[in-house]
């Protein structure tokens, strides 16, 4: 398929306007899995996410040790129950532009094992299917028409989790002359802040063709407003590399809470003539994890309030789309969330991007498996050769980005407990130095015990404890560098909206409807409660913040339900795989969102047939008392209590029995003032739905999104929260239906199909622009009831 070039013109030369850097989006291509049927397709693209769902698809029958498994059971939905194994293959076409000298290839991830053909001809390959990289195929392309060929294969048994499948992020094409800047040679770094000034450097790299007289490099950066507030010009050394060092006197710098993103330009010139030039957005800010003041911040401690996010969009799979990622890192950050770690695997530029404008910070992860194997077809078939490419990638692609705070190496890496795993995270620690000396390295290890006997841990920058919060006081002094980052934490699992009875602490709890309850008192075996990681963090100064597993809902590894079927996604989280808030959402937020105040009460309030039973009432809430009312009647007035594991955070009335009506909380503050207050009402019959939009306004690029929240409500507008009947959806104007989930980890309905069952009443509709600038009009049918009703 022929390009449409979109090209980015970065740059002119000031003698006859020619275009000196041309970048093309790949973005029109032609698919197929048998190499016979052709279809047309978008990328990024994954192939499996249209399923259909089935157990037979990478049932894994195994023993998973990091679980505390001893006998091996047949897991059905570990990998997503969704067709991702396999080959498939991607051909587009481009035309090559006249006065085009060098001509680059970039793909930020194709899953897996890429090989890439350039007019019929090998160009490269590439094995690890998150990573990065980049082919230079101008010795294969010839001038008019050229054609790029990729195929991929998954093996079964590669991931513990769903990878997707495919071109699932961008492929781009770069025509440059025969000199240019290498933009992964770039390294933007601050030096120092004092007051206002700041001092940075900034690494450049020239490659060219031949040898060239006369070139010079300008690197400017600008503020926000385009204004120049640093520039330096320099003569390449024989290497082509240069390095500035600027001064910016009144310095704004970048911080989650004040994103502030400069502008760094640069600019190759031979004499007069302008031959190449590069814009990357960066940030001032420091960084810094010492024993004293555990981890400061442009000079101020904190402690991460983070979250793991597996690389999944829900219900578009793993196809990635700039408005899925901002409406996660809205929703995070809304939770009070302020980093993430990329777990277990490398990012993409766009996810950084958005991360670098939003404010939130990022551990960027790099592998779940180093040399020993965690699954038979993983990473471990690779590592001796590759390791060093993939962190080289993952680094200079990355390095720039001001939301990244620190790298991990590895997560629960197998050999994490003897002397070779230990030499091997020195010797990969210090390469990450040898490219990145500004940021700390980390890699979470699950046995913390065996992990600080072995040297694992003193092997690294910042030991990451996955878990095992018991043993901080044991091993804090036993840990050379002072400090624990709680790199993976909780572990906690709930479903939306189900309630189970009688409320009681478990581990590992199953149901014969493959459900969890969301009075948030279940959890796995080796985690915590929320609660628990919340106190460790408030009352050791030792701890340097913590990362949830995981912020928001995955594809695949339905703990506890291992050979559940048709569990095919994950409980871990706060929010669901349709991206609705569950329960747990409030807890965290009460604790971490220190701008707004919180208060939420769980469970809902209708409940046909359990008049009479004892039906406990939690509140989560950023006050610390408050009062329950069940039909008027006080339930009592509770203060948290520090000395209770699930009294500290959050408030219970644990014997609450059921009456149909309202129940209502005032809350107080710390002065005993009536601060805020909230009722819920039993619901009636669904007679309606409320249709609410994550935004207002669709840009009409053919990729923008907007996702409508869907909620049956009762005539009186309650929320019917016990309500699942099916739907269809109707799409109009600008945008085209794109997706639909409702969170269910049990549901086998395909995302892309205008149907589905309400999941405890509620569910989430995505539509996605046409192009056309035209409003957008989402009709909702809910036929049982006769409802139907459409978006505003």
């Amino acid at each position: 398929m022929k390009q449409s070039l979109i090209i980015a013109l970065l740059a002119l030369s000031t003698a006859g306007m020619a275009q000196i850097r041309q970048e093309v989006n790949l973005k029109k291509w032609n698919f197929t899995r048998d190499g016979q049927a052709w279809e047309q397709v978008d990328v990024p693209h994954d192939w499996a996410i249209k399923g259909p769902f089935d157990a037979k698809w990478d049932a894994q029958y195994l023993a998973i040790v990091q679980d505390g498994m001893e006998k091996p059971l047949a897991h059905t939905g570990r990998s997503g129950g969704l067709p991702w194994l396999g080959e498939g293959q991607y051909r587009t076409t481009f035309t090559l532009p006249k006065n085009a000298k060098h001509t680059e290839i970039h793909f930020d991830g194709a899953m897996s094992e890429p090989i890439v053909y350039v007019n019929g001809q090998e160009a490269g390959r590439w094995m690890y299917g998150y990573n990065a990289f980049r082919l230079d195929i101008t010795r294969f392309v010839k001038p008019g028409n050229n054609e790029v060929l990729v195929k991929l294969n998954n093996l079964e048994e590669s991931s513990r989790w769903y990878p997707g499948a495919g071109l699932y992020r961008p492929v781009s094409l770069t025509f440059t002359s025969e000199a240019r800047i290498d933009p992964w040679g770039t390294f933007f770094r601050t030096q120092s802040v004092n007051g206002k000034q700041a001092k940075l450097t900034v690494d450049s790299k020239i490659n060219a063709d031949k040898p060239l007289k006369k070139l010079t490099t300008k690197v400017s950066l600008l503020d926000k407003n385009g204004r120049v507030v640093a520039q330096q010009t320099m003569t390449p050394d024989a290497e082509g590399k240069t390095l500035a060092q600027m001064e910016v006197k009144d310095a704004q710098l970048w911080s989650p809470e004040s994103p502030y993103l400069y502008t760094l330009k640069t600019e190759l010139y031979r004499g007069k003539k302008l031959m190449d030039c590069t814009t990357q957005k960066v940030g001032i800010r420091t960084l810094a994890i010492t024993k004293e003041h555990g981890f400061r911040f442009n000079g101020v401690s904190r402690k991460f309030k983070g979250v793991c996010l597996h690389h999944d969009l829900g219900p578009l799979g793993v196809a990635l789309n700039k408005a899925a990622l901002i409406r996660q890192i809205k929703i995070m950050k809304d939770m009070g969330a302020d980093a993430i770690r990329t777990s277990h695997n490398m990012p993409s530029q766009m996810q950084m991007e958005v991360c670098d404008s939003m404010g939130m910070m990022v551990m960027a992860e790099s592998f779940d498996a180093w040399k020993e194997a965690k699954v038979k077809n993983g990473y471990n078939r690779f590592y001796d050769e590759w390791w060093q490419k993939d962190l080289t990638n993952l680094i200079l692609g990355h390095r720039n980005h001001a939301s990244i705070v620190m790298w991990s190496i590895g997560n629960e890496i197998p050999e994490q407990w003897n002397k070779e795993g230990a030499a091997r995270a020195k010797a990969m620690t210090e390469f990450c130095h040898s490219l990145d000396p500004t940021r700390t390295v980390t890699c979470g290890g699950d046995n913390p015990k065996a992990n600080t006997e072995c040297g694992f841990y003193a092997a690294l920058d910042v030991p990451g404890f996955n878990y095992r919060v018991h043993l901080y006081e044991e091993l804090i002094d036993r840990q050379p560098q002072g400090f624990i980052l709680g790199s993976e934490t909780s572990s906690a699992v709930s479903s939306r909206g189900v309630y189970k009875f009688p409320v009681e602490e478990k581990n590992m709890a199953t149901y014969d409807d493959g459900q969890c309850s969301s009075y948030d008192v279940e959890k796995v075996s080796w985690g915590s409660y929320p609660d628990e990681d919340f106190a460790k963090q408030d009352d050791l100064t030792y701890t340097i913040g913590q990362f949830v597993w995981t912020g928001i809902d995955y594809i695949g590894e339905p703990t506890p339900y291992y050979a559940y079927w048709p569990s095919r996604s994950s409980y871990f989280a706060p929010v669901d795989l349709a991206g609705l808030p569950k329960d747990r959402f409030y807890l965290y937020r009460s604790v971490w969102n220190t701008d707004d105040a919180t208060l939420h009460i769980l469970p809902h309030w209708t409940w046909p047939g359990r008049e009479g039973e004892v039906t406990p009432v939690q509140c989560y809430t950023s006050y610390p008392e408050a009062e329950l009312f069940v039909n008027g009647k006080s339930q009592g007035r509770l203060k948290k209590n520090k000395n209770s594991k699930l009294d500290r955070y959050r408030l219970r009335w644990n014997n609450v029995v059921y009456q149909p009506g309202e129940i209502k909380v005032v809350a107080y503050d710390a002065n005993g003032n009536k601060a805020a207050e909230k009722t819920v009402r039993t619901a009636g019959k669904p007679a309606g739905v409320k249709i609410e939009a994550d935004k207002q306004q669709l840009a009409a690029d053919g990729e923008d999104l907007i996702y409508y929240t869907v909620t049956l409500v009762d005539k009186d507008g309650n929320e019917c929260l016990n309500a699942n009947d099916d739907a269809t959806f109707e799409v109009s104007g600008g945008a085209d239906f794109k997706a639909v989930c409702n969170g269910d980890a049990t549901s086998l309905e395909m995302f892309h199909l205008p149907q589905m069952k309400f999941f405890n009443g509620q569910l989430v509709v995505t539509v996605q622009s046409n192009g056309k600038k035209e409003s957008v009009k989402l009709k909702v049918n809910v036929p049982q009831l006769n409802i139907s009703g459409t978006s505003l």
